[in-house]
């Protein structure tokens, strides 16, 4: 009979670790460095390039039933949408959150209040979507919440652009990490996201996520409470992208991590006037990725209808 699930950040509040990791984070945010942009803004006082100073800004938090299965179940996963990002994807669905600053700025202790909030509502984990530039505040927020019986699974759903110094710090916090791979080139991310340097950094954190949770851990009731589910989203006219990056999970991590092969692109925001990327994803592209996974031994992915 499995152990009832006891997260590993509780350890560490009990040692006092937790503690000295925020404390860590909140100096980081002085000289931010949280993620790859490495621009180095005092953000207590300026805005860095995520365009956030030192409170959390969400835009919403609910009950979501849109994740894959083992992560939102059958009471949904308690997710909370930081407005803001760290990159500029010209496709972004959620573009009025992550490049529009749509969201509210609340306080740490009104952090804590959702996540107990959430709890209470019965949802399997708190899942953070696009948390990398709130990351200290986040790390306080749990702090207090664990003071009042806060024991659910984390979530860190990203868009893989991690810095190696946020992910040293979420070591033993972190109990799932849900991270996009986007792009195997960095012509291709400068062009669809902003950002120069995705492939490097992408690949160290998917290793180090790799190393710290390991491979998606489900309990009895087939919910996820530790591991990692790496996503990766099909772009039209890219096929040859996708390709490398199952050449790339299966020469560095294995052919048993768990995959979600997303099909549901559509030309949202800029990308309407893109020349590539400005229509659908078709069918057989998308069937194309699966047999071509398929036949390097992948079988744990998460396959889409389309």
């Amino acid at each position: 009979m499995q152990q009832k699930f006891s997260p590993s950040y509780i350890k560490l509040y009990k040692t006092g670790e937790l503690e000295k990791r925020i404390e860590k984070a909140y100096q980081i945010l002085k000289k931010c460095v949280l993620c790859p942009n490495f621009c180095k803004t005092n953000r207590e006082i300026e805005k860095g390039k995520c365009n956030s100073l030192l409170n959390p800004i969400i835009s919403s938090y609910n009950l979501h039933f849109g994740e894959e299965p083992p992560i939102s179940g059958f009471n949904g996963s308690g997710t909370i949408f930081f407005t803001n990002c760290t990159m500029k994807c010209i496709y972004c669905q959620n573009y009025p959150i992550s490049q529009l600053h749509n969201g509210k700025e609340i306080s740490v202790k009104e952090l804590a209040d959702i996540f107990l909030y959430l709890q209470k509502k019965n949802a399997h984990n708190i899942n953070f979507v696009t948390p990398t530039h709130f990351v200290p505040q986040i790390l306080n927020a749990l702090h207090i919440a664990i003071k009042n019986g806060f024991n659910l699974p984390l979530v860190y759903n990203t868009s893989g652009y991690e810095s190696p110094i946020t992910l040293k710090l979420l070591d033993g916090i972190i109990d799932i990490y849900l991270p996009d791979i986007k792009y195997m080139d960095d012509k291709t991310s400068l062009e669809y996201s902003g950002v120069t340097n995705y492939t490097k950094f992408n690949q160290i954190a998917i290793k180090e996520m790799y190393k710290q949770v390991g491979d998606l851990k489900l309990d009895e009731k087939n919910i996820a409470y530790r591991g990692l589910l790496i996503r990766h989203l099909v772009l039209p006219g890219h096929i040859e992208n996708s390709k490398k990056v199952f050449d790339f999970l299966k020469n560095e991590i294995g052919t048993n991590i768990n995959i979600s092969l997303m099909s549901q692109y559509f030309p949202a925001y800029k990308a309407i006037n893109h020349k590539i990327i400005n229509r659908k994803l078709k069918k057989d592209e998308y069937e194309n990725i699966i047999e071509y996974a398929l036949k390097l031994g992948f079988e744990n992915i998460f396959i889409q209808e389309i």
